[in-house]
């Protein structure tokens, strides 16, 4: 019987439910969530398992927790709330329902928090956000490291664990990617330090083994800890008990203190990031623990995963880990493999992200735009600005209140005004699509320029804030209480955990690829859509996007060619001569061009227009698309 719903006093946690299988809880990013929450020993959330079907059914496994350490609830997908509906579980909602956290990463991140928060003596949980709190920080569209954690391996695993055995792989590609990510050197924030004790303890071993052969053979280090990976297991181990390993301090032989950086022995890893145990480890775990298992079960080799072996055997020995391994049933195993993957089979394993030779020459390709240009023009291709439809058009910024107006904050009056301007623009273009009743995003927001003003003057309309950084979100929202604003919410979340349906799509100075994935979501829900690009210079292509988009620039330009005018059109600074930003501003046009003609093909009518008063910006390109 599904416990019934409690009256909001907390935070509510909510979490896919599709089945479970043994001690397994699909999809594994449940699994993972509710094994971090053990491991921290958080009761600062309600939880919810969200059952796709119309019937809430208990977890077995759940039960045995329910009365234990969390307070969970079975409920119905259409029980959830508006804005939960619109977001990718796991989701975390704050208990005036008007602020969300969506996406593994930002949610497991948001569960340590809660833990110090609800008590800072646990300063080891905290570190479980590494070296300046940034474990697994970057969404997965930029990094590969938080794409490998958050998405590639638990849906690898999951996939493992449920294809019939006819089509299953030995061993998933993801899992090999992480095999050869713990086979690279670890790079740290005291790196060279640490890399100079590695040279005094090899020197140390090696002169203790020529003199006692016994003594040499007592000291060989198990074959998943070859030697020299002592040092870096005492600094590790060091961090997890908040002590100082001996000799940290000691002043170095002199010989090894001039040692240049390049001769030093690299680090090797203990833990996923390296030398620590983070939130990295805590995400791999259960995937790990899961494939490790059904393996066995299924007599199935894993001889090809010795630094893996080895790492989930350290985890193992974390304090605390087998605590919360024993909450969830799941039966701890040593798991040893029995070889290594060669050299060159690791140089040949693949990441999703992982550049071709041709790619990576074009990322270091260093040319002027002019040829490319010229190129353009011979078939035709030149940049197209539409005339701005209400270029005069601007907001009352004088009778405004504080909280809606930007010049009333911080910024020099100078920067102001420019803010202001650019929002006219915006707020005249999303004004004149909108319509009494229409849901408007602000991607990307920041602390809320547009979508606050947006929301105050069109209080007939719904306004969502997306955007992943929580600081600039937290002070939207504390403008937004000001105001009072009761048509607005707050989502913080990489941009592809925003799944809801919208009418118009709006984001200033959305960077790099940011741009494209706003337009992509935008098509998805054939709503219309107002983008200012920025930072031309970090397009590249990733998993998602292939530059150039359109098939009019394919024909014409390679990825090199269009990667030329992606870092020509950052050449835009008022510092720079008149002819540099104009050539900055044609390539600025000629990158939105093939933006443009790229969602014309989802039968949409696109302009690329340019801000009025061009001075307010640089980056003053427009990108008007709406839905035929």
């Amino acid at each position: 019987m599904a416990k019934k719903m409690k009256a909001v006093t907390e935070d509510q946690l909510y979490l896919d439910y599709i089945h479970q299988t043994g001690d397994c809880i699909f999809p594994l990013h449940t699994s993972i969530s509710l094994f971090l929450l053990s491991y921290c020993d958080c009761k600062s959330f309600s939880v919810f398992l969200v059952s796709p079907n119309e019937t809430a059914t208990n977890s077995p496994l759940a039960d045995k927790v329910l009365t234990e350490d969390l307070d969970i609830c079975f409920i119905k997908r259409g029980q959830l709330p508006l804005l939960v509906q619109s977001c990718s579980l796991p989701a975390i909602v704050e208990k005036d329902g008007r602020f969300c956290r969506a996406g593994l990463a930002v949610v497991l991140r948001q569960i340590v928090h809660k833990t110090y928060e609800a008590d800072p003596s646990k300063e080891d949980i905290l570190e479980l956000l590494g070296f300046k709190k940034t474990c697994l920080k970057a969404c997965a569209e930029v990094s590969e490291w938080t794409r490998l954690c958050e998405i590639s391996i638990p849906l690898a695993v999951e996939n493992f664990l449920q294809v019939s055995p006819d089509r299953r792989q030995s061993i998933p590609e993801e899992i090999l990617q992480l095999e050869k990510k713990l086979g690279e050197p670890v790079r740290v924030h005291n790196d060279d330090k640490i890399r100079r004790q590695k040279v005094q303890q090899q020197k140390t071993f090696v002169k203790e083994s020529n003199n006692d052969i016994s003594s040499q053979e007592e000291n060989v280090i198990d074959v998943w800890e070859p030697c020299g990976a002592d040092l870096e297991l005492r600094v590790a181990l060091s961090k997890l008990t908040l002590q100082n390993i001996q000799g940290a301090t000691s002043r170095e032989p002199s010989h090894i203190r001039k040692m240049k950086t390049s001769e030093l022995p690299q680090l090797e890893h203990v833990f996923a990031e390296g030398l620590y145990f983070t939130l990295a480890d805590v995400v791999l775990f259960p995937c790990i623990y899961h494939f490790f298992d059904f393996s066995k079960n299924n007599h199935l080799s894993i001889s090809q995963l010795p630094l893996i072996s080895a790492w989930y055997q350290r985890v193992q020995e974390v304090p605390g880990i087998k605590r919360a391994a024993a909450k969830w049933n799941m039966q701890m195993c040593q798991y040893v493999g029995a070889s290594s993957l060669s050299d060159e089979h690791l140089q040949n394993i693949s990441t999703a992200s992982d550049k071709s030779e041709e790619e990576l020459e074009d990322a270091h390709f260093i040319g002027g735009p002019r040829p490319t240009m010229t190129k353009l023009m011979e078939n035709g291709i030149e940049a197209k600005f539409s005339p701005h439809p209400c270029a005069s058009w601007v907001l009352d910024w004088d009778n405004l209140p504080a909280a809606v107006n930007p010049g009333k904050g911080k910024m020099s009056s100078d920067r102001a005004l420019r803010k202001q301007q650019q929002l006219n623009n915006l707020v005249a273009l999303v004004t004149k699509l909108a319509k009494p009743g229409d849901m408007i995003v602000d991607f990307c927001s920041g602390g809320g320029h547009v979508g606050i003003v947006l929301a105050h003057i069109l209080p007939s309309c719904q306004v969502i804030l997306v955007e992943n950084k929580e600081l600039s979100l937290v002070r939207a929202k504390e403008r937004s209480d000001e105001l009072r604003l009761n048509n607005v919410w707050f989502l913080q979340a990489n941009m592809d955990y925003f799944k809801g349906v919208f009418n118009i799509g709006v984001a200033l100075h959305a960077c790099g690829v940011a741009t494209d994935m706003v337009i992509e979501r935008c098509v998805k829900v054939h709503a219309a859509f107002v983008v200012s690009p920025c930072c031309y210079g970090f397009i590249q292509n990733t998993a998602k996007f292939a530059f150039p988009q359109s098939h009019q620039f394919k024909e014409v330009l390679s990825y090199k060619e269009h990667m030329v005018l992606c870092r020509f059109a950052d050449q835009t600074a008022v510092q720079l001569s008149p002819e540099r930003r104009q050539i900055g501003k044609c390539c600025m046009g000629l990158v939105d061009l093939d933006r443009a003609w790229s969602a014309e093909k989802s039968n949409y009518s696109v302009q690329v227009i340019s801000m009025e008063p061009e001075t307010c910006s640089p980056k003053n390109n427009l990108i008007v698309g709406v839905p035929i």
